[in-house]
């Protein structure tokens, strides 16, 4: 096997043994893709971050054990470098133009299946949780939209309305994904797998639709109604305001994150959500 410096690649060697290097036009440069001698293929990834290296090891092996059916498995981690080898999900990215329309559908419908397994599979960490955490952190993403520029004083008004609404709020807890969108589902045939664990852990379940109901589900309610049928039921009223006011910090997210990356897209989207939050 050539490139054995590469660290990624030693953990693979000590693992299972000589691969090749797969190329796989999109795939982003901390991922490999590698195939043993048997032809069975692996994902090999760095974190640059050991929190998100962390929280993905623990998802793994705590938090996904009893849906192995819907995830990659763990083979190996190497805590020196940040990586871990996963075993390969097939299937189509599911934000692909390619996909047809009742592919989509199904996606979204495969989607809410999935989330209402995560959400369940842990019922220990189901509890009643406290807005504060997350409005604290709310008023730290605007003090960085201010310090850039980026937000006026009428808008860092509003964004610290909607935090002292979202502190004096209770949240229904669960195992939560905190990613969850079609950039990280696979869809193949008809099974969806997903992808990307790195943010996983116990926050508000409702968080976990946040990123579905003000990026991908603006004026495409059928993907909205597709997915909570898979879920198994539709928001009740308060959680409902509640993925209201979690627009509130996927606007000031989006907006700090699409100015620190220059990434035009995310920024606009930021703008645009923040323009229709009053």
């Amino acid at each position: 096997m050539s490139g054995i410096e590469d660290p990624r690649l030693r953990l693979v060697a000590e693992t299972v043994g000589e691969v090749r290097i797969i190329s796989e036009p999109g795939l982003p440069r901390r991922l490999l893709l590698v195939a043993d001698s048997s032809g069975r293929r692996y994902v090999v990834k760095q974190h640059r971050s050991a929190e998100r290296f962390a929280q993905e090891v623990r998802a793994y092996a705590t938090y996904l054990t009893s849906l192995r059916d819907l995830t990659a498995e763990l083979v190996a981690h190497d805590p020196s470098n940040r990586t871990l080898l996963l075993s390969y999900v097939p299937g189509d990215d599911c934000d692909s133009p390619a996909l047809t329309s009742s592919e989509r559908s199904l996606s979204h419908h495969r989607a809410g299946v999935a989330l209402r397994r995560l959400h369940d599979a842990t019922p220990e960490e189901q509890a009643e949780l406290s807005g504060c955490g997350l409005a604290d952190r709310m008023h730290q993403w605007t003090r960085r939209a201010d310090d850039a520029g980026i937000v006026s004083r009428d808008e860092r008004r509003l964004l610290h309305a909607y935090a002292l609404r979202l502190s004096s709020t209770t949240l229904e807890g669960s195992v939560c994904h905190l990613d969850y969108q079609p950039r990280n589902w696979r869809l193949h045939r008809d099974a969806l797998f997903v992808v990307d664990f790195e943010h996983c852990r116990p926050d508000a379940r409702v968080r976990d639709v946040g990123r579905l109901e003000h990026r991908h589900w603006v004026g495409q309610p059928h993907l909205r109604d597709a997915f909570f049928s898979g879920y198994g039921r539709l928001l009740s009223d308060a959680e409902q305001q509640l993925l209201h006011l979690f627009g509130a910090i996927e606007a000031v997210t989006a907006l700090v994150r699409g100015h620190e990356t220059g990434d035009a897209e995310l920024s606009a989207h930021g703008r645009a959500l923040l323009a229709r939050l009053p």
